[in-house]
């Protein structure tokens, strides 16, 4: 649900170069490689004359596990692989030149990141001009009544449930501390702007604990 979301709010267009970021399993690239084709499609119905270069997506991730299922999973679903690639990489010091792509999105993956300000520099050079910066994170609750209720089923219930699938409480216990400790809303959006973007807005959905948070480079 959320990444449908996040993807709508990107609306991706013919022909565009884009970038995802800790998205090795390919879960965002592959909705907006989907909708690059749909929309590079209808264009060539239209006007067979006038056709933009083929969009690509690129994802990025330091974890080569992830982005070996990634790899799997677009094999599988017979993605087109001249419009896909997979790089391994650091946010904080992406393998991109300057100003490369139209787009810049990060799921799930900027929490996980040791010096976020780096990300979201590199996140500002690699993007063209006019390009835009995107990124979906578990965020702070702003519903008071919610907020009481979403931090003792976070600190109690999460990671139980992940001693029991998993076996693996621990690693709960990380996801929930890490996402007490991400900047809250207004907070991050001051770093993105720090980073030089500019337009920085900010939705939060389900009552803040996602949220999805946007900048332009206008410079």
């Amino acid at each position: 649900m959320f990444t449908y979301r996040f993807v709508r709010e990107l609306k991706p267009f013919a022909g565009m170069q884009h970038l995802d970021v800790a998205g090795g399993t390919g879960d965002v690239a592959f909705r907006v490689l989907d909708q690059i084709t749909q929309l590079e499609d209808e264009q060539q119905e239209q006007d067979a004359s006038n056709v933009t270069p083929a969009g690509t997506v690129v994802v990025c991730d330091i974890n080569p596990e992830m982005l070996a299922e990634g790899r799997k999973k677009a094999h599988a679903a017979k993605l087109e692989p001249q419009g896909l690639d997979f790089v391994e990489g650091n946010a904080e010091s992406l393998p991109f030149p300057d100003c490369s792509y139209d787009a810049y999105t990060i799921a799930f993956g900027i929490r996980n990141v040791t010096d976020i300000n780096a990300a979201l520099r590199e996140a500002h050079r690699v993007l063209k001009v006019g390009g835009r910066f995107l990124c979906l994170e578990f965020s702070h609750v702003t519903l008071p009544g919610l907020k009481q209720i979403y931090d003792a089923y976070s600190f109690n219930v999460i990671p139980e449930i992940g001693r029991a699938v998993a076996n693996d409480k621990a690693s709960y216990e990380y996801l929930v501390e890490s996402i007490r400790k991400f900047p809250e809303q207004e907070a991050f959006a001051s770093m993105i702007r720090a980073a030089g973007f500019s337009n920085v807005q900010y939705e939060n959905l389900q009552g803040g604990i996602v949220a999805i948070h946007s900048g332009f480079k206008l410079k």
